[in-house]
């Protein structure tokens, strides 16, 4: 399967779903000022510091009491300390950022400064559940707490051929077609994990929550908020979306904006390759 086929299955399912989420363009001003809710979804591109710059921006301006990282399991946040904190290296190092496979750790520590008076909670899920996610299913490796969060329930077929395209086109269009369903079950489970540490900071805390999360996670229809909408439908939710390239439509956020591109190599070329 290719994009080109896959795209105009894609194309429909997208106006069908009618997001209701139509975001509105913020500038980065916007941030020291948001609207008051009980999780705040902060997007990002993950190699772009300057959507970086943003989050720690936000999180020292609404001051959450609790922060939920995508890049983080539960044990490598109770692995921070205040000391560790004002160390960027030495924070770095207890959370084994050298060998994480995420971009430059300094890009990531403002947003810990920033936060430095909030309690800190992981997201990620481990590999080897992701993996088997891909083969199992995500409500078969989330467990008993799976319909809590809408994981034992199919996706509709168009959101299925939707988000396929998406996988598809996120790993350069090479990717055999049995393979898609899998990543979707695969995506599906990371964004249930996030929205089970955000239950767990709001039930520690009280709230407010900061998640820091790629976009595909932020999004209203599908990811986080969809999970926390299941679970947990009385929090209030903004979700904020950060884009390199102008927007041609509706997004499924509750606020964008967009900065300029970060330089980088075509990521295609490498994983074509492999």
């Amino acid at each position: 399967m290719t994009l080109a086929s896959i795209l105009p299955r894609a194309a429909a399912a997208l106006a069908a779903l009618c997001v209701s989420a139509v975001a509105d363009e913020i500038d980065a001003t916007d941030l020291y000022d948001l609207p008051a809710a009980d999780v705040v979804i902060l997007g990002e591109v993950h190699d772009n510091p300057t959507h970086h710059a943003h989050q720690a921006l936000a999180i020292d301006a609404m001051k959450p009491r609790a922060i939920v990282f995508e890049m983080l399991t539960d044990r490598q946040a109770l692995r921070i300390t205040p000391a560790l904190l004002s160390d960027e290296a030495a924070l770095g190092r207890a959370l084994g950022r050298e060998d994480s496979g995420w971009p430059d750790f300094a890009m990531y520590y403002p947003i810990f400064a920033a936060g430095k008076d909030a309690a800190f909670f992981g997201g990620a899920i481990p590999g080897d559940e992701v993996r088997r996610a891909v083969s199992d299913g995500a409500a078969s490796v989330f467990g008993a707490a799976a319909p809590i969060f809408g994981l034992d329930n199919a996706l509709d077929e168009l959101q299925q051929v939707l988000r396929e395209a998406m996988q598809l086109s996120a790993h350069c269009d090479a990717l055999p077609a049995s393979v898609l369903p899998g990543m979707v079950e695969a995506q599906r489970l990371r964004d249930a994990g996030l929205a089970r540490a955000v239950l767990a900071a709001m039930a520690e805390t009280g709230g407010p929550v900061a998640v820091i999360t790629g976009n595909g996670h932020a999004r209203r229809d599908w990811g986080i908020p969809a999970a926390l909408e299941a679970a947990a439908p009385d929090l209030s939710i903004l979700s904020i979306g950060q884009f390199e390239t102008p927007r041609d439509g509706p997004e499924p956020f509750d606020l964008w904006l967009v900065t300029d591109p970060e330089p980088r190599e075509d990521p295609c070329i490498a994983f074509k390759s492999r």
